[in-house]
């Protein structure tokens, strides 16, 4: 039976959105050289862990609440920090210029989950990286926008709660000519290759929403399901919430991913988590066609 210290450890561990210790005693080392087959024994088992195959035949088509996305589109308070932490690429979501978080309510969220974090997962040359996979297909790239439910006071906390945690999932695809410009999301990605290095740190230019992020999703058509995080200890306190539609990005931007390094300096890709069972767990699909009124604060 693992002590209480240890256990403390545990939820004190490095997850995706959050920054590594400095300290080695502290950290837990793993990696993605098996996609996760081999995080038995720092992984919680449980019947709710992600990512899933999502599909529209065998979800419930139902009509939830849309998301609704406050202060999403209010710029947020720089300078905003780009991080390799080894397994990721991470960015703190500050306040807006406002003085207020970006936040989400409505589909299966049952009061306001406050953003704290985004990063991204990915493949390589030879293989596509997002976590979810939708009507059989997998996608270049999955960007996660990880929220605390508002009544918890840190992240942490939220952890240890199945209603603690909201995340938001965009899938983004590499086409030869993309018929539109993102120029928020390509900030970010223009900021990778001054992050290739373990525990590089960069500042992201000029203003950006979160809102930016998101590109033209439709922010109305969405899967989602109770689940977990995707990395170690992977808690099951996840509400996810993963859009169907996918954004079209260049080449040139998402092979930018692939030049990055772990801690150990080899090359960090296929940083995704192999497919869950679904163990019987509803999964609904919120179908939107109206794109008017998606954001507050316009």
């Amino acid at each position: 039976m693992q002590s209480n210290a240890f256990h403390k450890l545990l939820l004190l561990l490095p997850l995706a959105y959050q920054h590594t210790s400095n300290d080695a005693k502290d950290e837990l080392h793993w990696n993605y050289e098996t996609n996760g087959h081999n995080w038995e024994d720092i992984c919680s088992s449980g019947v709710r862990q992600s990512p899933i195959s999502l599909n529209v035949q065998k979800s419930l088509i139902v009509p939830l609440p849309r998301i609704v996305f406050g202060n999403y589109d209010i710029k947020l308070r720089g300078p905003l920090t780009l991080l390799n932490n080894g397994h990721t690429v991470h960015m703190d979501v500050p306040e807006t210029t406002n003085g207020k978080k970006p936040f989400i309510t409505g589909g299966l969220l049952k009061g306001r989950y406050v953003a704290e974090g985004l990063h991204f997962h990915w493949g390589s040359p030879d293989s596509r990286g997002s976590e979810h996979s939708i009507n059989k297909q997998r996608f270049d790239v999955e960007m996660h926008i990880v929220h605390r439910n508002a009544k918890y006071k840190d992240i942490n906390e939220a952890a240890k709660s199945k209603d603690g945690l909201a995340v938001i999932a965009v899938m983004l695809k590499i086409v030869k000519n993309p018929n539109i410009i993102f120029p928020g999301l390509n900030k970010v990605l223009g900021a990778l290759p001054r992050v290739t290095k373990y525990k590089a740190k960069t500042t992201i230019p000029g203003g950006l929403s979160l809102g930016q992020m998101l590109g033209n999703v439709n922010p109305r058509d969405f899967f989602t399901y109770r689940g977990s995080l995707t990395t170690p200890v992977c808690q099951e306190a996840v509400t996810w919430n993963v859009f169907s539609q996918v954004l079209p990005v260049s080449y040139s931007s998402l092979s930018r991913f692939w030049k990055l390094r772990d801690s150990e300096g080899h090359r960090l890709v296929n940083n995704f988590r192999h497919v869950q069972q679904r163990n019987g767990r509803p999964v609904f699909y919120r179908a939107g066609k109206d794109l008017s009124g998606a954001y507050l604060g316009k």
